[in-house]
């Protein structure tokens, strides 16, 4: 294998990928703006978070989770979710209602401004939307006591985002990674750089992420950049390029969640795209490939956080440290192939005595390789101070 990774290989099941937004953080903008300017009613403060915990009285908790993010039997059922209330005696009522990180963020942003009831205990957000959450005070320090396996199995490379160090507000449940995607028989060779998008004989025929959040890490990595520290230099060289390609007409347009069917049809011969995607695309086309650049690609997680004024935090902490027991997070793997956070699931899939998750175990979009994982960096947030200015830009060049 290269120095850069290329995935061709092909799994049977079919994904949806959930860090996407069409919007790009716009609808996120107005709540950041309001915590830059020290207006109180966004940001709320530590003493103003928690709730009466009812957890001991009332053994129930409220999931709010994306579509096809957990295992599920022919019957409907979800299997991990029931061992954990036979384990514990807490009912789970899991609610499918997130299908996009600004549109959650406008539903949920009133009642957590005003210290309302969340209506839940539990949610999963991508890592660029959570680092605005935790910024305006909006989600509550875990309990590390009640979280030994999170202690013990999570995955040192999760271990430290920048906009949460240390993990004490946020839970990796799932993970993925930003790199290329490219029909590698209608190019006629391999690309191993965000730098080979530029190549004159893709001119029109490549598109990138129209979300600021979803594309400029990727961007500045090409050109050198260390995407935790990054400065407004940094990205303003990376969008610079990019008004560069789109003045030239080389970027054919900016997707959100319509980039597979571009390249499916072969509209797009090469994409920004998530690791999260591959599975889907190389089933249905094995001629697409997916890379992860020799300078590196980004690596990001859909996190589990709690909600300001949860009312079961105690049982929420306990779901979150059941999922890191390596036999149920090898169960979640297997179901949803996602990079999973807890590497010990990796023997449990590769000792199961079953041929297709012990190839599961083998599959670098899951359990990266430690080649990958040297190339795979964590982008720090966009702050509430620098993003009106570089939304500004973006969305000039964009167009969204």
């Amino acid at each position: 294998m290269s120095s850069s990774t290329t995935l061709t290989r092909r799994f049977p099941n079919p994904r949806v990928v959930r860090r996407r937004s069409l919007l790009g953080g716009a609808a996120l903008l107005g709540a950041g703006a309001l915590a830059g300017c020290g207006i109180p009613s966004a940001y709320v403060a530590e003493d103003r978070r928690s709730a009466p915990d009812r957890s001991e009285r009332d053994k129930r908790l409220d999931f709010s989770n994306w579509t096809q993010y957990i295992d599920t039997d022919d019957q409907g059922r979800r299997p991990t979710l029931d061992a954990f209330t036979e384990k514990t005696g807490v009912e789970v009522t899991y609610t499918e209602d997130i299908n996009d990180n600004d549109e959650f963020f406008g539903k949920i942003s009133p009642v957590l401004t005003q210290g309302a009831d969340p209506g839940r205990d539990l949610m999963v957000i991508s890592d660029w939307m959570a680092g605005r959450y935790v910024s305006l005070g909006w989600v509550q320090a875990m309990d590390r006591a009640n979280l030994p396996n999170v202690t013990a199995n999570l995955d040192p490379q999760l271990a430290n985002p920048v906009f949460d160090p240390g993990r004490r507000r946020s839970v990796p449940w799932q993970s993925g990674i930003t790199g290329i995607a490219y029909n590698r028989k209608a190019l006629g060779r391999e690309l191993k750089s965000t730098a080979d998008l530029w190549a004159p004989d893709l001119k029109g025929r490549i598109t990138l992420f129209a979300g600021l959040d979803e594309a400029l890490g990727l961007l500045m990595l090409s050109q050198g950049a260390d995407i935790a520290r990054f400065g407004d230099d940094d990205a303003h060289r990376a969008m610079d390029l990019v008004q560069r390609m789109v003045d030239t007409g080389h970027v054919r347009r900016f997707t959100g969640n319509d980039y597979t069917s571009d390249l499916a049809s072969g509209a797009a011969i090469a994409c920004q795209a998530y690791s999260g995607d591959a599975v889907q695309l190389t089933a249905e086309n094995p001629d697409i490939a997916f890379v992860v650049p020799e300078e590196g690609g980004e690596l990001w997680a859909e996190s589990l956080m709690i909600p300001n004024r949860a009312v079961h935090k105690r049982n929420a902490e306990l779901l979150i440290d059941y999922y890191y027991q390596p036999e149920v997070a090898a169960e979640l793997a297997a179901a949803v192939q996602y990079i999973c956070p807890v590497p010990a699931a990796r023997e449990v899939l590769a000792g199961s005595g079953d041929k297709d998750r012990a190839e599961l175990a083998e599959n670098p979009l899951v359990f990266p390789t430690e080649e990958m994982r040297a190339r795979l960096h964590g982008m720090r947030d966009v702050t509430s101070a620098e993003r009106p200015e570089l939304h500004k830009v973006w969305g000039r060049i964009t167009g969204v």
